[in-house]
């Protein structure tokens, strides 16, 4: 932050009362300091200038209170924003707002419980739809398998850049916030993410995120090596969590809830996950290991769901700005080369549990090495098992496919399904969401609670024996999914999430 000298601050101090005294207009702008950037406009209410690059150059703390963002704002290498808890930003719609931390900037959204920071729409309650606003970006410096001398351009069509050799990097701390109806498109398909990181490092602090209504993936991952826990993914358009770029960070305690009128002409997943684009085996690899998951599919949540595009409508909240509607597909899609690990998780109600495909690279193989591990896990109530076809909407086949493109022998159950019921991962497969034994295995707008009742099978299944989870991230709990009972105490949602910020006054 800048400073000033005695005879600056006499100055100062001076001209401002020379200026005070000769206001007789009854004007309230504030006097402001003209030694300082100035990231507040319009008496203080509105973040940025409203144009499509505004630069924050210095480091400022946002007093707690409402505002308005407008158009994107870039913290730039070297500043630091730190927002107070009980924060209440809305995304402006005209300018298509967004925070975006550029390598070296620092985002501080630090909440409480009690006093969470709240990403939103400035559209009034009723109105709000995915894609209002454009998102929170953060860039770093940790590493990707792309591009970490230049930098890796990140998704959304930003003015930003990723990548380094620091996997230490800090891109600040988002604790206690929510973010949501985010994902404006930049161009047909180059939506913003709810919660986007790029090469972010392990420095970086991730904890108690909720997401709600994006309008592209509710968070992803482009590389990096940042540690999250206690993530919420809610209604969002296309995939809950996506990892690419050899992001290879440790997750524990997510959940996922789709509405089961709302997915993505890509198709939505619960997970997916790309060593990259072109399914090279390029390093790093993404890697990343996720223990402690929930995920609520669509199915089982409406009587009469049927998983095409006449039944998937929006429910209302199609945004109309580029982005289509589809259908959903599986609840872990893990595909060109990814060797993603899922410990200890739960899933329900999608058209196919797992995909494991060919098409691009060969990630069958890192699943028969042992590289690729999925154990622990529970599925109930799929469609199919286990598909070794992406897109192969609207119509998936439990057949062994090694290509990814065309059925090798339809005689063989899927590799997906076979490898996902081997003894040795002691995974469990339950025909009936019923069977599950969740306290509410749907979205409910009020008083959610996705925790186990008594006799569940998910109580008592979990293990933390493999290797992969012998870092101290990792709470060493018994249960798989996300919440150890249906008590009041096990529910980590309570107090700092919202489930129908639809019908909230901001």
């Amino acid at each position: 932050m800048k400073t000033l000298n005695l005879f600056g601050k006499l100055f100062l101090v001076a001209s401002i009362a020379i200026l005070s005294a000769c206001s007789d207009n009854g004007n309230d702008d504030p006097i402001v300091d003209p030694s300082k950037e100035q990231i507040l406009f319009n008496n203080g209410t509105e973040i940025g200038n409203g144009e499509q690059e505004f630069s924050i150059k210095e480091s400022h703390t946002l007093a707690k209170g409402t505002y308005v963002l407008k158009g994107w704002v870039y913290i730039e290498d070297g500043a630091t924003l730190t927002i107070e808890p009980g924060t209440i930003i809305k995304g402006d719609k005209n300018t298509k707002a967004a925070i975006i931390a550029k390598r070296g900037g620092k985002l501080i959204a630090k909440g409480t419980a009690s006093a969470p920071i709240v990403f939103t729409s400035n559209q009034a309650a009723g109105s709000r739809k995915p894609g209002d606003w454009g998102g929170i970006i953060l860039c770093g410096r940790a590493k990707n398998n792309i591009d970490i001398v230049d930098g890796m351009q990140i998704e959304g069509g930003v003015n930003a850049k990723h990548g380094g050799n620091d996997d230490n990097d800090n891109s600040g701390v988002i604790s206690y916030v929510r973010i949501e109806y985010a994902g404006f498109p930049f161009a047909t398909d180059q939506e913003i993410n709810g919660l986007t990181m790029g090469s972010v490092g392990r420095g970086t602090q991730i904890d108690h995120v909720q997401v709600s209504y994006s309008n592209d993936d509710s968070f992803e991952w482009f590389g990096g090596t940042v540690n999250a826990k206690y993530l919420v993914a809610y209604h969002g358009w296309d995939d809950d969590f996506d990892t690419d770029n050899g992001y290879s960070g440790n997750l524990q305690f997510l959940l996922g809830v789709r509405n089961p009128q709302i997915a993505d002409q890509s198709l939505s997943n619960g997970f997916e996950s790309d060593n990259n684009a072109n399914g090279t085996t390029d390093e790093p690899y993404t890697k990343a290991v996720f223990s402690n998951v929930t995920l609520i599919g669509p199915i089982g949540q409406a009587t009469d769901f049927a998983n095409t595009t006449q039944y998937i409508t929006g429910n209302g909240l199609n945004p109309n700005n580029g982005s289509r509607l589809g259908v959903f597909q599986a609840a872990i899609q893990i595909r060109r080369n990814s060797r993603l690990n899922l410990f200890n998780s739960v899933a329900t109600g999608y058209p196919v549990g797992l995909i494991l495909d060919n098409q691009k690279g060969t990630t069958q193989k890192w699943a028969e090495d042992g590289t690729l591990k999925l154990q622990n896990n529970v599925f109930a109530g799929m469609n199919v098992l286990g598909a070794d076809i992406n897109k192969q909407s609207p119509t998936w086949t439990d057949q062994l496919s090694t290509n990814g493109t065309s059925i090798t022998d339809e005689t063989k159950a899927s590799f997906s399904s076979t490898f996902f019921k081997l003894t040795a991962n002691n995974n469990k497969v339950l025909t009936s969401i019923s069977d599950l034994k969740l306290k509410q295995p749907n979205s409910k707008a009020s008083n959610p609670n996705y925790g186990p009742v008594s006799g569940s099978p998910v109580i008592g299944l979990a293990s933390f024996s493999n290797a992969s989870l012998s870092d101290s991230f990792f709470t060493k709990v018994t249960y798989s999914g996300a919440f150890a009972s249906d008590s009041s105490n096990d529910n980590w949602l309570q107090g700092w999430t919202n489930f129908d910020p639809q019908n909230t006054t901001y």
